[in-house]
């Protein structure tokens, strides 16, 4: 299933895709898509419902994030070796996990906007784990029983507040709309196998990134499990599993955003984003 959630920030309807791409109303069957919906119990209800007897939403209705609720976004950083070389950073013995405030999640292809004194705001496409059931201490090969499905992030960083503003990454990853989400939250039994998708993004039409998940260190599974020994992990929960090559810190000069620029990101199955850059205003 391909779930989503439609309309005015703040005020989105639950919603899922049917086969032939037409948006579908969940309202008559659930209040929204959060941690409550995509358990297992919860997904195998929806699953039951034959999407043609839902109704037909009509028009181009705005795409909120696909997860209400979020409890927590926990990333983790260097996670694809490409991406560690470039960085010309060593690939950790371990995965480094920092959080991203909740207030920065964002509409898959809402407006991005430059934090106010930014001079680096980068791009980093990315695989998210949606978290399906509680999990605490959980075993690598039991680690997919938690997950309920996958979304696209741009993982947004401001690599001046990240990296040379001392302290945690945190600071440079947090700031508003610097989460987009989306388009769909795409159910496990979608996807074959999460570490062979390729993903891309483009800056004003120019490939930037062009990887796949092939390349990740610490896959999914291990991810799931590592995590969990260090908090419990909810329902609705996501985690943003690293990037490949090909952000604007990477590159020689390097490139940052800059208002009137566009983003235009996907993973294999996963959907497409599309952002609008502009400028704090205050």
């Amino acid at each position: 299933m391909r779930l989503l959630r439609y309309g005015e920030a703040g005020k989105e309807k639950p919603g899922l895709l049917d086969a032939n791409g037409t948006l579908r109303d969940l309202s008559g069957h659930v209040a929204d898509i959060d941690g409550g919906t995509i358990s297992p119990e919860g997904l195998k209800k929806l699953a039951a419902l034959d999407p043609a007897s839902l109704p037909a939403v009509s028009g181009d209705p705005r795409l909120g994030c696909p997860v209400g609720n979020i409890g927590k976004i926990i990333c983790v950083g260097l996670n694809y070796s490409d991406h560690a070389a470039e960085t010309g950073m060593q690939v950790p013995a371990e995965p480094i996990i920092f959080m991203k405030a909740t207030t920065s999640i964002n509409g898959p292809n809402d407006t991005v906007i430059i934090p106010k004194n930014s001079k680096k705001t980068d791009w980093e496409v990315e695989l998210g784990i949606v978290i399906g059931k509680k999990a605490q201490y959980v075993e690598e090969a039991d680690a997919l029983d938690y997950v309920a499905g996958y979304v696209l992030v741009n993982d947004i960083s401001e690599r001046e507040f990240q990296i040379e503003r001392h302290g945690q990454w945190v600071k440079g990853k947090s700031a508003d709309t610097f989460a987009p989400i989306g388009p769909w939250l795409v159910t496990k039994d979608e996807i074959a196998d999460p570490q062979q998708l390729k993903m891309w993004l483009d800056v004003n039409g120019k490939r930037c990134q062009d990887g796949s998940t092939t390349t990740m260190v610490y896959g999914v599974k291990h991810l799931v499990s590592y995590i969990s020994q260090f908090m419990t992990l909810m329902p609705g929960d996501i985690i943003p599993t690293g990037t490949p090559p090909g952000v604007g810190a990477g590159m020689k000069p390097p490139m940052f955003l800059k208002p009137g620029d566009v983003m235009k990101l996907g993973i294999e199955g996963l959907g497409e984003q599309q952002q609008d850059v502009v400028g704090y205003k205050g």
